[in-house]
Parts: C-alpha cells; structure tokens; sequence
C-alpha cells in the first residue's frame, strides 16, 4: 500500500466538510478501498500527491487531460484571456472561434451552445429533443453514463420522482432487437434514442458492425433524434470523435472534457434546423452565467488547434498501440511461464481504454456485472505502489494523453507485469 498520510489526514477532515469526501462520486476509493489521494500539482503525465508521491496518470481528470496536465498552450491562453476579464456574461470573440473549429471537426454540428459541463449538454440536449419532436420518452442503454441528470439517472438515484422514471425506457448496448421492440411498444412516444457510441462506464465496449448505423435508421423509421453523448469519446478516439471514427453522424451531439483541455465546459449541436429551436429564436429554454465564459473558451481553442496539427493522433495511438500490444503479451508470458490463464480483458479504440477482470469479453451491461471488482482492487494498489495510476473503479475507463512518453509506456507495462502477477499468482 502507497504511503501517503498527509492524504489520508485530508481525507479525515474532509469527509467530515464534505459528503464522502469528494465532491463527485467517482473520486472516491470506497471501491478499491483505503483513502483518497490529494493532489497538488499535474504536468504533462505526471501527478504529484500531496505526500511527494509521483503517479505516471491515465484517469486525465477523467478524460479531459488528452494534451497532458498543465499543457502550455492551454496555461498561456488561459493566462492571457485572465488578464482581459474573467466573465462578461455577453458574446466575444472566442465564442466564434472555438464553435468554428468544432463545427470544422464535427460537421454534424452545424450550429451550437456552449454550457459548462457535459451533464449540462445531455439535458439540455435531451430537453431539445423533446421539444423538436413534441414527445416525452427517451430511450437510453443500461450501463451507458450520461451525467447526473434525471432523465439519464432514472434507475440509479434515490430523488428522482417516479414520473419522471417512466419517461425513461431502457435497451439493451448493441442489440438493435431491444431497441425497435421499445419503439414498437411506444409508438409516437419516443423523443430520443441517447448512447455513448463507445462506453466508458462499464468497461470500454464498442459498437458492434452495423449496430450505430442501424440506430439512425430506427430512429428515422420511428421519428425520434439520435443523441450521441461523446462527452468522452469526443476529440478523444478521433479529432471528429465515434462519428467519424465508425461514419454515423447523429442528430445532435454532446461535448466536454476533452473539448476543453481541462477547464470546465461543455457543448451540444446538431443541424440549424433542430438547433433553432432553442430561444430566443425558438420556443426551448436553455440558460447559463458562465456558459461560453472566455477562459473556458480560450482552452478550448488552445486544445483543439493542437489536436489538429498533422501527426497529433498517430502519435496517441502509436503509444496507445504499444501500450495495449505490451500488456497482452505481459499476460502471455505469465500463462506461459505459470500456466495461468488471466481471467482480463483489455478493451480499447482509440487513446481510451480498460483492464476489466472477467472471463469473456463485455459488449452489453449484463457482461460488467461479472466483472471481479476486488481483484481490481488488488490490481488498482499494486500499480499505485509501482507509480501508476489507474481510475479508482473496475468498470471505468483509463485515458492515454499526447503527453505520455515512451519511458512512461515502457515503466506502465513493467508496472502491469509486476501487478498482475501479484493479484493472479500470489
């Protein structure tokens, strides 16, 4: 076990602060068990605790990180916009540049609204759609994350009234079957289909051939909007995100993290003809202070003129490669060496990725649940002993950034090696 007592002194006081001690769920070790680490400092792909403990990181603030902690394009941009004024609660000049150059990545999104988070684009897309299409329900996937809205939290949180679950309808990831059997039970119900089209919540599952194509084609056959919430998988597992990376453009789309290299934002978009629906054109509401505020803007473009430098992404994915190549020939060796065969799947696209302990595959919710959370938990210590750091959750995803090196690939694989004997052998 790390030793980290200042982190756990923090964690004392502020649990008695603050519900758990974290002020979002997924920071909590209750989980993997012992206490949160506190963190003071992040450069590149490193992070520094508050003990002088130094992580090789792949959670990247959860998916935001994608240039590396601190990146200086974002700190200068960030920096100068400071200077001229925090928040005008009026258009500038970022706005326009930042939504030209996610309307240049994403052309599905040819109109926009920037908000501060991608919990506030889901329901805020989720909102439109219904508004669009004057209907109520919205279908969505079991083990699919869309923030803490409660259209999207119908079946995981206490609080949410029981009409409101009943506007929530549930389909099975990557079995069209379940879908259409929801239209056809609703019919004329149906505001909006939303899925992340690859997950991040229970294990990173993919998309199966034909299932994000056949969506949209249920969805037009049906009347209803397709939703892709690449909040995650935006400008992470491609500069156009799952849409470009499977050829799927959806209705409307929603951005964070990654979108704005670290400083809080979010977006949703989709054709000016749904887009305009919103006020003060149209008749749906949708409001925020700090929306579009100029420093979240600023990282924005600071990030994205990055992404889209010639090469940025063949190097991410050169070391995603190596990486991912790496830690399945660590487990070959280990069934080689000790007839052991690990009982891990490693699943990934793109920069994302998870190491799920289990016997088959995960393509749909029901596949998580076998996941072996508290051979994880070994798993997830043994690493942080080793310097690396892997999210808190069995089930969650882990990030590469541009600003993993080769050292820090070659030091995880040798960290994996090491832990996974540890957790399978011992």
């Amino acid at each position: 076990m790390i030793q980290a007592p200042l982190s756990r002194q923090y964690s004392q006081k502020l649990e008695k602060l603050i519900p758990g001690g974290v002020n979002s769920p997924f920071r909590s070790f209750r989980e993997v068990g012992g206490h949160t680490l506190f963190f003071c400092r992040g450069t590149g792909s490193k992070i520094l605790d508050v003990d002088g403990n130094t992580y090789i990181d792949y959670v990247g603030a959860w998916g935001p990180s994608i240039l590396g902690h601190a990146a200086p394009e974002c700190v200068a941009a960030v920096y100068e916009t400071m200077k001229k004024g925090f928040l005008f609660g009026a258009p500038h000049e970022l706005e326009i540049e930042l939504a030209e150059l996610v309307q240049q990545c994403l052309p599905s999104m040819q109109k926009m609204r920037f908000v501060n988070s991608g919990t506030e684009a889901v329901m805020s897309s989720i909102r439109l759609a219904r508004g669009v299409t004057k209907r109520d329900l919205v279908l969505m996937f079991e083990g699919c994350y869309h923030g803490h809205n409660d259209a999207t939290l119908a079946n995981h949180s206490d609080g949410i009234p029981e009409e409101v679950r009943n506007k929530t309808i549930h389909a099975t990831f990557n079995n069209l079957d379940t879908v259409e059997k929801a239209f056809l039970e609703n019919p004329g119900k149906i505001a909006c289909v939303i899925l992340e089209p690859v997950t991040g919540s229970m294990g990173v599952v993919v998309p199966r051939d034909g299932f994000l194509k056949g969506l949209k084609e249920l969805c037009r056959k049906y009347g209803a909007l397709l939703i892709f919430d690449e909040v995650l998988t935006g400008f992470r597992i491609a500069l156009g995100g799952a849409q470009e990376y499977y050829g799927v453009r959806p209705d409307i789309t929603c951005l964070g993290k990654a979108l704005g290299g670290g400083m809080p934002i979010g977006a949703y978009g989709g054709s000016a003809e749904i887009m305009d629906h919103l006020m003060p054109i149209g008749k749906v509401y949708q409001a925020g202070t700090f929306s579009g505020n100029p420093m979240s803007m600023a990282g924005g473009v600071a990030t994205l003129k990055k992404l889209m430098l010639t090469g940025v992404y063949g190097s991410i994915e050169e070391k995603a490669n190596w990486l991912f190549g790496g830690l399945r020939n660590a487990l070959q060796e280990i069934h080689d060496k000790t007839g052991t065969t690990a009982p891990i799947q490693i699943q990934n696209v793109g920069s994302m990725f998870s190491l799920s302990f289990c016997e088959h595959p995960i393509t749909k919710f029901g596949d998580a649940r076998s996941i072996d959370a508290d051979a994880y938990a070994k798993f997830f210590h043994a690493l942080l002993s080793r310097g690396i750091y892997f999210p808190p959750s069995s089930t969650d995803a882990a990030c590469i950034s541009l600003a993993h090196s080769a050292g820090d690939i070659t030091d995880t694989i040798e960290a994996c090696t090491g832990a996974f004997l540890e957790v399978l052998v011992s």
